[in-house]
């Protein structure tokens, strides 16, 4: 089996997990294994990426407390970032730990490059003490020094210890990750603050109410994905979006202020028709009502009834695209076009009702439903 090498990690997935009985760590590696295979399919299959030293040593710390396991979960990866990000999403899928049922939390997705490249800045100001003469690359070495002194002022805020720069002032800006935060230092973007990871802290949902934000997000689908993620659950005033297939913590100063510049009311990047991001015209008229709602769910479970599949639907309630129920979750954040509804020819697990309401599905349609009571998502029984 192939190492990652540290050289090569770029970020760590950190998660806590629950079990509901004594297990052991073999069972949380298997847990991890097994129940995330096919969920992504061949190119992001966790013991393949292993093999092929994508994924490093899975580390497993935990102990058993009134009976029941907890504990943490340490997962090294040298993928990109939205790789990464889909990655930990399926960590959250898995429902049962040994032979007991158990949950996995994300806690942070850490960009492990932050270190080095403190290491470079305080290896960069005693060299530049250490110089004895000739400057033939002083301007150069200057600048770079300037810019990592810069990055040197991240701070973390809150509880979540969110990597952020001076967010005093009435306008802020959001970027996904700490990388996305050292970058916009660097190149003289102070207001900033990174949601580390794809998931919405709740103090960056806070902080909307009594600040003007903006969100900067990638310039791939991964970027829309969080944006739309976002802007349905806090209150955004404008989003700017890299250019296209660049990430923000790769953007050049030139770049940064002209993609704020570009600026969008949150709104009207919603309701972008035939844009890069490929949201359809038709999709900016959802159903409202209840019954509207239930009649486009229960037209679609008749087509699709018998068949032990589910479908995605759009708000015309035309099929996306037919599923197996184990793959709702998946296809549902792959989708190309918003999914308004979901309807399953069988049972709604907690995992499926979870992944809509984080998604803004505005109905679940199936034959049973567990327990729960979801925030968003109104359920309809078939």
């Amino acid at each position: 089996m192939a190492k990652v090498s540290p050289v090569s990690i770029k970020y760590m997935i950190h998660a806590s997990f629950k079990a509901q009985g004594p297990v052991e760590k073999p069972d949380v590696i298997g847990a991890i294994f097994g129940q995330t295979e096919g969920l992504l399919g061949e190119e992001l299959e966790m013991r393949e990426l292993q093999k092929e030293g994508k994924i490093g040593r899975i580390e497993v710390e935990m102990q058993i407390v009134d009976g029941k396991a907890i504990g943490s979960i340490q997962v090294p990866s040298a993928l990109d970032k939205s790789e990464t990000t889909l990655i930990a999403a399926a960590l959250e899928t898995i429902e049962r730990i040994g032979p007991t049922e158990g949950n996995i939390t994300i806690d942070k997705i850490e960009d492990v490059r932050g270190s080095k490249r403190d290491y470079i800045l305080e290896r960069a100001k005693k060299l530049m003490e250490n110089i004895a003469g000739g400057s033939a690359n002083f301007e150069e070495m200057s600048k770079a020094v300037t810019e990592e002194s810069r990055a040197a002022k991240i701070q973390e805020y809150g509880e979540e210890k969110l990597p952020a720069g001076d967010i005093s002032g009435n306008e802020i800006v959001v970027v996904e990750g700490r990388a996305d935060v050292v970058n916009m230092l660097k190149n003289r973007v102070n207001n900033v603050i990174g949601m580390n990871g794809t998931k919405l802290p709740a103090e960056i949902a806070k902080l909307g109410e009594t600040k003007e934000i903006t969100l900067f997000v990638d310039g791939d689908r991964g970027g829309r994905l969080i944006a739309h993620n976002v802007i349905n659950n806090a209150k955004i005033k404008f989003v700017a979006v890299a250019p296209d297939g660049k990430e923000v913590e790769e953007l050049t100063g030139k770049e940064i202020l002209l993609s704020l510049r570009r600026k969008m009311p949150a709104g009207d990047f919603l309701g972008r028709a035939g844009s890069r991001f490929e949201i359809e015209e038709h999709e900016l008229s959802e159903p409202k009502s209840l019954e509207e709602g239930k009649e486009i769910v229960k037209t679609a479970y008749d087509k699709i009834a018998g068949t032990k599949v589910a479908a995605l639907i759009d708000s015309n309630g035309d099929i996306i695209q037919k599923v197996a129920p184990r793959e709702v979750s998946k296809n549902i954040a792959l989708s190309r076009k918003r999914v308004f509804a979901v309807v399953i020819d069988g049972n709604a697990l907690g995992t499926i009702i979870k992944t809509c309401d984080e998604r803004g599905v505005s109905f679940l349609g199936a034959t049973n439903f567990p327990a729960v009571t979801p925030e968003h998502v109104q359920l309809i029984s078939l």
